[in-house]
């Protein structure tokens, strides 16, 4: 490949494992390095890396979710000795995902271990865990902050920045520009795009120029319902399942999500348009994010900062219960009425949500509620998709809860949201490569702007190399 390139190390016709290199005037950069967490995928994180760690120059971290972050550990011990670069709030976010993704690698590893050898196999044994707690720490010293909109010099021809990407807390798109045999080129990641009109967070940048556009797809192919129409819907799960007796079980992610559904809830009860149930956040990891976001009311947009002035947080209420122990979260079992009990996984694949899935998804009563996207193959896509029966702590469960589903909840730009990012663009950029979603959505998407803007657009394949001279 020349020194002007880049190659698709992951996100590419799938959602997880992002990871871009770029190689630009001598200088190698990681844009992101995630995990690939889509079942189909997952043994390519137990790959060797397509290039050498140890010749990375640098990372450029867009956020902070395990798909985008969850690599690290590994490529700063197979040899990357560089900078990872991004937001302070992305910085903070990242520790405690990389630290917790460490802690269930160990665990999963243990826990195979001991089942074969409570098989009585003789070998060959289970790997070791992808990475441990230490070489996750190692990662921590290597983070280098800058605010939005502070150019990244990494040397007189390439300058990074990062913009705002209305994802997450943090969360941001990139832009390089490079200086190639005097002429300037701009390349532009989108990350995970955010949408417009979400509560605390301020919207995405819009961009006048890009030379070369690598743009997220999660959602290309479908359309939201909007931002405003959350609380209404909200609020009509939780009346319902509070009239039948039952609890409220919200699969959530604990970055964003959670911190989102405490917003609506704080607001509902406030305008007393649902009753005042106990709300219970089970996940240690959402409540830690959720102490981050009360140390960065620098990001907030002007609703929440207003909220904040007013004497109320975005993220707390009166009857808010942060469940940090494992005795806490078995208690909830125990209260008698409605409750809604916010737990994470988001896609239901480990955590505390399988429990209360366990306790609540035979009863007609409860009601299970989506608030996110739930990849093919997961527990929670499983739930949706209608299953009378599944698989739940190695047991079968018959399915008789309520199953509900909010769309407007994304953090991730639908198809039209997507296309307004792109519209900024004044002119038509050299190349769009459509990547970060299912092949079918990457592969509409790509379609669709093929026939809107009429620019030149692909869907990149798993580390295809693209020569951009």
């Amino acid at each position: 490949m020349s020194d002007f390139s880049i190659c698709f190390n992951g996100a590419a016709r799938n959602v997880t494992g992002s990871c871009y290199y770029v190689h630009v005037n001598g200088v190698r950069i990681l844009v992101d390095c995630g995990f690939f967490q889509e079942r189909a995928f997952r043994s390519r994180n137990w790959d060797p890396f397509p290039f050498s760690p140890a010749e990375i120059d640098a990372v450029f971290l867009t956020h902070a979710h395990l798909d985008h972050c969850g690599l690290l550990p590994k490529l700063v011990r197979d040899g990357f000795r560089g900078r990872i670069h991004c937001t302070p709030a992305t910085a903070d976010i990242a520790r405690i995902i990389l630290l917790d993704s460490a802690h269930i690698q160990e665990e999963d590893a243990e826990f195979k271990r001991l089942r074969h050898l409570r098989e009585g196999r003789k070998g060959p044994y289970p790997p070791g865990p992808l990475y441990t707690v230490d070489e996750a720490r190692k990662v921590m010293p290597r983070f280098e902050l800058h605010d939005i909109d502070d150019p990244v010099e990494l040397d007189e021809d390439v300058v990074a920045t990062f913009h705002e990407a209305g994802h997450i807390l943090g969360s941001a798109c990139l832009t390089l520009d490079v200086r190639r045999n005097g002429e300037p080129r701009r390349l532009l990641f989108s990350g995970d795009l955010g949408r417009w009109g979400l509560p605390i967070l301020n919207d995405p940048t819009l961009f006048r120029q890009a030379d070369y556009v690598v743009v997220e797809s999660t959602y290309g192919n479908r359309l939201h319902h909007a931002p405003e129409k959350v609380p209404e819907e909200l609020a009509a799960v939780i009346n319902r399942t509070h009239q039948a007796g039952g609890n409220i079980i919200i699969p959530s992610f604990a970055v964003e999500r959670t911190q989102e559904l405490l917003f609506h809830l704080s607001n509902l009860l406030v305008d007393n348009r649902i009753p005042h149930l106990r709300v219970f956040v089970d996940s240690p990891m959402a409540i830690k994010v959720t102490e981050i976001f009360k140390r960065h009311p620098e990001l907030f947009d002007e609703e929440s900062r207003q909220l904040l002035k007013d004497g109320r947080h975005p993220c707390d209420f009166p009857g808010l219960t942060l469940c940090r122990s494992v005795a806490e979260s078995k208690s909830i079992n125990h209260i008698r009425g409605t409750a809604i009990i916010i737990a994470g996984s988001g896609m239901c694949t480990g955590g505390r949500i399988k429990h209360h899935l366990v306790s609540n998804i035979g009863r007609p009563e409860s009601t299970i509620l989506f608030v996110g996207y739930q990849a093919v193959g997961t527990l929670g896509r499983l739930i949706l998709e209608g299953r009378k029966e599944v698989r739940i702590l190695g047991q079968m469960h018959r399915v008789k809860a309520r199953i509900a589903k909010i769309n407007a909840f994304s953090a991730h730009a639908d198809r039209n949201e997507i296309q307004r990012w792109l519209a900024g663009l004044e002119s038509a950029p050299r190349q769009v490569f459509v990547t970060h979603g299912e092949e079918k959505a990457a592969e509409e998407f790509g379609g669709l702007l093929r026939d809107h803007f009429g620019w030149s657009v692909s869907v990149p394949e798993y580390q295809s190399c693209v020569d951009l001279t």
